[in-house]
């Protein structure tokens, strides 16, 4: 098969995938971040355009006509903007529209006129037309994909705020995909300077399809992020690090060390660690409390994170469990669940950063006292 038919076929699957994926997204029948999916599964519909000038190659044997194209290249300039929304909306479901939020039509605006313009412009300027498009398209990508990972970024010290087991919902993937693609873009670029561009498209296109299935696998399998009724998640998403500043009291100085007492308590007796869904909204209905002051009481009393907090004595037991020689028929995986994490990565990980060893390592370290 000739380098030519392997990139038609690439195409065409890239395209189909995309469409199918967009159409599952959008449908959303697990009924999961639903305004997240549906503002992702039309990021991937509009994504899909930018093979829509191969496809029409392939079919009709020649490439989009101009008015259309227009239309095209317009949405196509949209993409990183409705990416962004998708993961305003995974990291804030109460999230609405502002009139402060039109300032984002601005360069699409700009760039809809310049290309109006290109399809007037003499044979002269077309060239600089395009310059000045491509100039926009290239801001219009790194401000939007910038705002998204800083949004991410955010998000994955939020929910550490609220949740013990964060691996599931802390929207890694969706950082891999910004990474990813600018990784691509780069190497475009240089190897469209130094190599042949025919073998260009077909190792992009396939780097693109790999990527596409990695997207596919991530975004089908993604948890609800707030699972809570409307009035605990609107009080999970009000709660930040800035409002848990000392400065403001939620709880009083006198109220603090009891409840900080009986937080303590409740851990030590009831083990509610050990249940690795456990969130700020179950511990603070164990307290009688509100989220809110759970958060407050662990930050300020505590000086810690709710997620630091309970993984603390997830780590303590699974060191109790590491240590007991009848516990030798149990695997890593199974101190792990034992201990109330939820995989083996998060275990790891977590247990090394606070006791700068791995389970196998501390393992090793308790047999050879």
């Amino acid at each position: 098969m000739n380098t030519d038919n392997t990139n038609s076929i690439i195409i065409i699957l890239i395209f189909g995938f995309l469409i199918l994926l967009s159409f599952l997204n959008i449908s959303n029948p697990l009924k999961v971040n639903r305004k997240a999916n549906l503002w992702f599964g039309i990021f991937l519909l509009l994504w899909s355009t930018f093979w829509l000038d191969e496809i029409s190659f392939l079919i009709y044997g020649n490439e989009i006509n101009n008015q259309l194209a227009v239309f095209i290249h317009f949405i196509q300039f949209l993409t990183p903007i409705v990416f962004f929304f998708s993961v305003v909306y995974f990291s804030n479901p109460n999230h609405k529209f502002k009139i402060t939020d039109l300032k984002f039509m601005i360069l699409p605006i700009i760039f809809l006129i310049f290309l109006l313009l290109k399809q007037i412009a003499k044979k002269d300027n077309i060239d600089l037309y395009q310059a000045i498009l491509t100039g926009l398209l290239l801001i219009q990508a790194f401000f939007f994909t910038s705002l998204s990972y800083l949004r991410i970024r955010k998000h994955q010290k939020k929910i550490q705020l609220f949740s013990s087991n964060t691996r599931e919902i802390n929207l890694d993937w969706l950082e891999y995909i910004i990474f990813i693609v600018l990784l691509m873009s780069g190497v475009s670029v240089l190897y469209y300077i130094l190599f042949n561009p025919l073998h260009l498209n077909v190792f992009i296109n396939s780097a693109y399809l790999i990527v596409i299935f990695s997207i596919a696998y991530n975004s089908l399998k993604q948890k609800e992020i707030f699972p809570w009724n409307e009035k605990q998640r609107n009080e999970i998403i009000l709660i930040d690090e800035n409002s848990l500043d000392m400065k403001r009291k939620i709880v009083s100085d006198e109220e603090l060390i009891p409840l900080k007492s009986r937080i303590n308590q409740i851990m030590q007796q009831e083990k509610p660690y050990l249940d690795c869904d456990l969130n700020l909204v179950k511990l603070s209905e164990m307290l009688n409390i509100t989220p809110h002051q759970l958060s407050y009481v662990i930050n300020s009393g505590f000086n810690e994170n709710f997620f630091q907090y309970i993984n603390k004595f997830r780590v303590e037991k699974a060191k109790e469990l590491l240590a007991k020689n009848d516990m030798n028929n149990l695997t890593i995986v199974g101190i792990a669940f034992e201990s109330g994490f939820n995989s083996k990565t998060s275990f790891n990980t977590t247990f090394k950063k606070i006791t700068e060893q791995t389970p196998s390592e501390y393992k090793k370290s308790c047999s050879n006292l």
